[in-house]
């Protein structure tokens, strides 16, 4: 497969660097010169713009865009645009809202496959797992790049029709942000409870065998490792909020009732106006072990 890959972040270096691992060649652009270089130094064919990249492609053009959600991608689209025909594909990695993926896809020239992706960071090892919409023949055609960014065959699906693959992404954040609130309530019983307890060793204990392991409780253990029993410095406060926020909202619009993602997000919003929460700092030290995202310090 001859892949081009535009926007060079870290989830897009991912992308690029597992890509090229399984045997594809790759062409990479990003507005960072040194993005592109690091792309290059991989094994990568640097692009100088969207247009150069579209023309080393050739005919068949196969497009991975890994840009922030929002008007990046409606910016990137209409500059692709008068290079793409029916028979090429466009696949958007980011995080994008679903109803919006439904209009690029209408509007865009090119078959549009819009890709949940999970993972993060640790994905550069493992692999992500990939949640797909579009057309089926569009997803048939990428399959050797999807086998090559997910875990496997079995890390990729195609979920259903355009915008079907951002929207199962959108509710998976929403029970990302649930999971994350009830370790935060239970650790914070355990901190402020009747014992003194070495946290560490709970979620040590509790990931090898019980009802509740998981890899998120894998990095609880890694954050009180890392930051002590007591989180050290990590402040009360929890970015995000976008893919939770759509959720509530789609749950609403759906009439479905979704009380656990509801309250977990009105915590995110709550630590921004106090102080305090054991639980809320647990939650921000979690961002940090699946995304890399920055971590707020008192």
């Amino acid at each position: 497969m001859h892949l081009g890959v535009i926007g060079l972040g870290r989830m897009g270096q991912i992308v690029v660097d597992r890509v090229l691992e399984a045997g594809h060649d790759v062409v990479a652009f990003d507005l960072e010169p040194e993005a592109v270089a690091t792309a290059a130094d991989a094994g990568a064919e640097p692009a100088d713009s969207v247009s150069d990249l579209v023309d080393r492609l050739g005919e068949e053009k196969r497009l991975w865009l890994m840009v922030p959600a929002g008007e990046a991608v409606d910016a990137t689209i209409e500059e692709l645009s008068p290079h793409l025909e029916a028979d090429d594909v466009v696949v958007d990695g980011g995080n994008s809202y679903f109803e919006d993926t439904v209009r690029r896809a209408e509007a865009c020239p090119a078959a549009y496959l819009d890709c949940g992706t999970s993972g993060g960071p640790a994905g550069a090892e493992l692999g992500f797992s990939l949640m797909v919409g579009g057309p089926e023949w569009a997803y048939e055609e990428l399959e050797p790049a999807f086998d090559a960014v997910a875990t496997g065959p079995d890390g990729h699906e195609r979920m259903g029709p355009a915008g079907s693959g951002h929207y199962v992404k959108m509710v998976h954040n929403g029970v990302e942000y649930a999971l994350m609130q009830a370790y935060g309530e239970g650790f914070e019983l355990l901190h402020e409870g009747r014992y003194d307890l070495d946290l560490e060793s709970v979620a040590s204990v509790w990931n090898n065998g019980a009802v509740i392991r998981s890899w998120l409780l894998e990095l609880c253990e890694e954050a009180f490792r890392e930051e002590g029993t007591d989180l050290g410095d990590v402040a009360d406060r929890i970015e995000g909020g976008s893919t939770g926020t759509w959720t509530v909202q789609e749950g609403l619009e759906q009439e479905v009732p979704l009380p656990l993602i509801y309250t977990s997000l009105a915590e995110r919003f709550g630590s921004r106006a106090d102080d305090g929460r054991f639980s809320r700092r647990l939650a921000s030290r979690l961002r940090y072990g699946f995304g890399r995202h920055d971590v707020p310090r008192r």
